[in-house]
C-alpha cells in the first residue's frame, strides 16, 4: 500500500514500499522533509504534472569507493584532457544543466522548478554538493547530491555536454574525498561501468 502523507506526517517504514520502490506520495520539499527522507534511505522522483513521490527502492544501486574502477583508456583521457573538476563552484548551474539534459526513456525533467529550489537551499544549509567539469572556462559537466556527513554521498543526477566529462567528475570527485559509499539510487550502465552494483536495501540501511 503506497501512502499519501500529510504536510506533518512523518515517513512510513521503508519495508512497505511496493516492489518496484515507491513508499508514499505527498508531503513537501522543504529542508526538514528532505533531510529525514534521505537519512531513511528515501528520495524523491517524480514529474512535472504528478503529486511528490518517495521511494526506497530494494535492491539498492550503490558505488563503494574501494571498487571504483578506471579503465586503462579512461586513466589516458584524465591524464591528458584539458579538463578542470571543482566542487562547489556553482551548484545552481549544475542543478539547472542536469535539469535540462535529454535522457532516453524519458520525455520531461523529473528536476522541476521546485526540486531546483529546494535542493539549492539544501545547499545554502551545507547539505548539498554539486561538482563541477569546466573546459575552458565553460561548464561541460557535473553532478550534485546530499551528504549526509555521515559518510555518504547520495547522488542524484548527472549530466555531460562533452565526452566523458560526467566519469571524470565522479572518478575525481570518489579519489579525492573520504565517502564511505556513494549511493546510485537505481542502476545504469554508465554507474556500473565504474564499479557501482546492487545491494539489498538493510545493507543499505546499514550505513545510515
Amino acid at each position: 500500500m503506497v501512502h499519501f502523507l500529510n504536510l506533518n506526517d512523518n515517513f512510513p517504514p521503508v519495508s512497505q514500499a511496493t516492489e518496484d520502490g515507491l513508499l508514499a506520495f505527498g508531503g513537501d520539499l522543504s529542508p526538514k522533509r528532505l533531510l529525514s527522507a534521505y537519512e531513511q534511505g528515501i528520495f524523491p522522483w517524480f514529474e512535472n504534472d504528478e503529486q511528490i513521490l518517495w521511494w526506497s527502492p530494494d535492491p539498492r544501486f550503490v558505488l563503494y569507493p574501494k571498487d571504483l574502477k578506471v579503465s586503462k583508456s579512461m586513466r589516458q583521457f584524465l591524464r591528458n584532457c584539458n579538463l578542470t573538476v571543482t566542487i562547489n563552484k556553482d551548484f545552481k548551474a549544475v542543478i539547472t544543466q542536469c535539469a535540462k539534459a535529454k535522457r532516453i526513456g524519458q520525455d520531461d525533467t523529473w528536476i522541476t522548478k521546485g526540486m531546483i529550489s529546494a535542493y539549492t537551499e539544501l545547499h545554502k544549509l551545507g547539505y548539498a554538493k554539486s561538482v563541477e567539469v569546466w573546459q575552458e572556462n565553460l561548464l561541460v559537466g557535473g553532478f550534485y547530491g546530499v551528504d549526509l556527513n555521515n559518510g555518504m554521498f547520495c547522488g542524484e543526477s548527472m549530466f555531460s555536454k562533452v565526452s566523458n566529462a560526467s566519469k571524470a567528475a565522479l572518478i575525481t570527485f570518489v579519489q579525492n574525498t573520504n565517502y564511505k559509499l556513494i549511493d546510485c539510487q537505481d542502476y545504469t550502465n554508465h554507474l556500473e561501468s565504474l564499479g557501482a552494483k546492487d545491494i539489498s536495501r538493510n545493507e543499505f540501511l546499514a550505513y545510515l
